[in-house]
Parts: structure tokens; C-alpha cells; sequence
């Protein structure tokens, strides 16, 4: 005689148990800098109440953290801090770059501001908008929750599986777009560019001929 389980009794794998348990009991931190910010609290509100998601215990203690929100631009005095905060967060974690400025620097295309946060700390999902709307964000929330749902494991185990490098990619640039640090007048690429071109126009010999390749 087969004896069935009572109802309160339920049977399951311990990894997709645990990614149940962290999918849906989210800790962000939030790291608003900019009408981004705004935004996340909108979404924190009971208009859109994040709440629902298990998203609303929003805490200002990294190691109390496991969701990064990066709402707005990063300068670069800043960035320290960023990375500093996301260090202290314990593993596993994850990161969501709300809006346009985190995500690629935005209309703040200058030497003061990062052009996008996932060059210095890893990003799992992008939230496009300047700014985004509350509902985008929550539409992430659930992404991460997707995400963690497939590749979490209680031991790790998706951290050794990685066999090649995930980070940002290199850009090549050509020499006089390249950006380099000032004291160094022989790296300023772009001013010795234009006075090789302007100096072999009138036959004159430049200071520095080992930049007449570039």
C-alpha cells in the first residue's frame, strides 16, 4: 500500500531549492547617484511596489547585500567607492545598470565620467532610458531572478566553470584618438600627429622623429 506525502511536505534538488530561496528574497543595494535614483525609488513606492518581486529590503550595508543598483552617472572620484562597495557585498551577487549614464555614460560624454560601470565591476543586466521608468526595472529584478533560477548553485559550482575571461572587452583606437596621462609631452600622440603633418610640409626636421609614425 503506497503512502503519500502530506501536503506540507515537499520534495526537491538542494541547488534549484536555493536558487528558489535567492531569487526571490533579494537584498539590492542601491547606488543612486542621479534622477536615476529617483526612479528606483518610485519603483521602491506602492505605486509599483517592488515588494511584490521580494526586492524591497533595501540596505545601505554591503555584507548585507546581494543586488547591486547602479542609478545614475559614476565620475571617476566616485569610483572608488563603487568598487569598494561592491567588494564587500558576499558572493554569490549580482549588479543591474539602471539607465543610460551607468550603462555607457550617457549625454556625459567627457574625461570626468565613466563611460559605463561594467568596465570596472561585472554588470548582469542593462536597463536602456534616460531615465528609465519603474516598470523597466522591475522587468530586470525578474531577469536576475530568471538568471539566478538557471545557474546557481549552493557550492559554487558555475564559478569554476569559467574557462575564458567575461569582462569588457579592449577597443582599439587609432594613436591621436588614444587618451594618455598628462606630464608625458612625448605621448601626446595628437599634438606631434599634427606637427609631423604641419613640419614635412615645409621640409623641417621635428624634435622627436620616432613619432613620425604615427
Amino acid at each position: 500500500m503506497a503512502i503519500g506525502l502530506p501536503d506540507s511536505v515537499f520534495l526537491a534538488k538542494l541547488d534549484p531549492l536555493a536558487n528558489w530561496c535567492r531569487a526571490n528574497s533579494l537584498w539590492p543595494m542601491p547606488f543612486g547617484t542621479a534622477c536615476c535614483g529617483i526612479e528606483l525609488m518610485a519603483t521602491g513606492a506602492s505605486r509599483h511596489d517592488i515588494a511584490r518581486f521580494g526586492a524591497e529590503a533595501m540596505r545601505f550595508s554591503p555584507r548585507q547585500c546581494d543586488l547591486m543598483i547602479v542609478a545614475g552617472r559614476v565620475v571617476m572620484k566616485m569610483l572608488p567607492v563603487l568598487q569598494r562597495i561592491w567588494l564587500q557585498m558576499p558572493e554569490p551577487k549580482w549588479c543591474i545598470s539602471m539607465g543610460a549614464c551607468a550603462s555607457s555614460g550617457g549625454v556625459f560624454d567627457t574625461y570626468a565620467v565613466v563611460q559605463g560601470v561594467d568596465r570596472f565591476i561585472p554588470v548582469d543586466v542593462y536597463v536602456p532610458g534616460c531615465p528609465p521608468r519603474p516598470e523597466q526595472l522591475l522587468q530586470a529584478v525578474i531577469d536576475i531572478q530568471d538568471k539566478i533560477r538557471e545557474t546557481g548553485s549552493v557550492r559554487a559550482k558555475e564559478f569554476f566553470r569559467r574557462t575564458r575571461f567575461e569582462g569588457p572587452e579592449m577597443v582599439a583606437v587609432r594613436p591621436q584618438e588614444a587618451i594618455v596621462s598628462p606630464g608625458d609631452y612625448r605621448t601626446a600622440t595628437r599634438f606631434w600627429t599634427e606637427l609631423n603633418i604641419a613640419t614635412d610640409k615645409l621640409g623641417v626636421k621635428t624634435v622627436f622623429p620616432e613619432l613620425q609614425s604615427h
